[in-house]
């Protein structure tokens, strides 16, 4: 555990929080909907990668240098800002007050457009921007070069501290329910699948994947069938990890750890997707809703119809944002085939490509 100061005067700006990996839907825009915090109370995450002003556009930065900052594919810029900003839950800030000139935002809220938007109470220093406008988790980021962590007697319980403990993970972590009680699908799973397809696309080869039915074919199959020509299967996934039977399949589709970021190996030679945690926990342990009341009982042959199960209004569509983001970060995408899917999408921004 930890707390976060401000370097000028050392006022703390946060309650004690633990170090988890950050998750693949920080970055993610959807709908028009108020989302809630991207964290969970008491933790915080780092962002390895450069964020904030400055920007260079791709066409002066080249795919060399693009590279070397493990960007692999164009994007339109990229920050050239300092890396290792800190997010945590806006209700986990303490000591810090809005910039009211930088209060912009696109909709209903803030969106961190003009910079950081949260001062140190004590010393007036900008610290953090806090987004909460619709679309966008919400979230304060503490600017990488204007806080410092102050650990607490114990050390810090980040993914550099401890290993994942795969044993209790359906213990401690609970899954994300697909579909949202109004008919939609879940914001995380969208992103969930989008960045694991991704990582599907990059480990096939090329080659046409089977899935078997069942939620990977409901989360997966639309989506590589627009992005395969119709050509005969070639390899086979199947979802894998802690706590279900081992299955024969050339890649496994397995839980990304919600604390450490490690992802589980599968056995043998195949290839590991990882898929967040909570989405994992869902499609492996779904929830089933009992027949019949906890309490009580109904006559024989009866069986409870209130309240029905959930059904989206909708088929399912991975996030294309996180899905590109992902791609233009994996090697692989510099494959001809690959690239070819990647700029296919990306220069068609308002299409549907699912």
């Amino acid at each position: 555990m930890a707390v976060f100061a401000c370097v000028r005067c050392d006022a703390v700006l946060t309650r004690p929080v633990e170090r988890v990996a950050l998750p693949v839907r920080a970055r993610q825009k959807y709908g028009h909907d108020l989302l809630p915090a991207l964290m969970e109370s008491g933790t915080y995450a780092v962002d390895p990668e450069p964020s904030g002003p400055p920007w260079r556009p791709w066409s002066e930065i080249g795919a060399e240098e693009a590279a070397a900052r493990g960007v692999f594919a164009p994007e339109f810029s990229l920050s050239f800002g300092a890396p290792g900003a800190v997010v945590v839950a806006p209700g986990d800030t303490c000591g810090t007050v809005l910039i009211p000139e930088r209060c912009d935002g696109y909709c209903i809220g803030l969106d961190g457009r003009a910079g950081p938007n949260l001062a140190c109470a004590h010393c007036g220093s900008e610290v953090a921007t806090r987004v909460d406008d619709c679309s966008y988790w919400q979230v304060v980021w503490f600017v990488p070069d204007a806080v410092r962590r102050v650990p607490d007697d114990g050390p810090d319980d980040g993914p550099e501290h401890a290993g994942a403990d795969w044993e209790v993970l359906a213990e401690e972590h609970q899954g994300a329910p697909p579909i949202e009680p109004w008919g939609s699908w879940n914001a995380r799973w969208e992103a969930a699948v989008g960045a694991a397809l991704a990582q599907l696309l990059a480990v096939s080869a090329g080659a046409r994947v089977a899935l078997p039915d069942g939620v990977l074919e409901d989360t997966f199959g639309r989506a590589l069938d627009a992005l395969f020509p119709p050509a005969p299967v070639r390899r086979r996934a199947v979802l894998a990890g802690p706590g279900l039977p081992p299955a024969a399949a050339d890649i496994a589709v397995v839980p990304r750890h919600p604390r450490t970021g490690e992802v589980w190996q599968p056995p043998g030679t195949m290839a590991a997707v990882p898929l967040e945690a909570d989405v994992w926990l869902s499609m492996a342990f779904p929830r089933v809703e009992l027949p019949v009341p906890v309490a009580g009982g109904m006559p024989d042959g009866v069986f409870r119809d209130d309240p029905l199960p959930p059904y989206p209004f909708r088929l399912f569509t991975p996030d294309r944002g996180v899905f590109l983001s992902t791609l233009a970060r994996l090697p692989a995408v510099r494959e001809p085939w690959l690239r070819e899917i990647y700029d296919r999408f990306q220069g068609a921004p308002y299409a549907c490509p699912f």
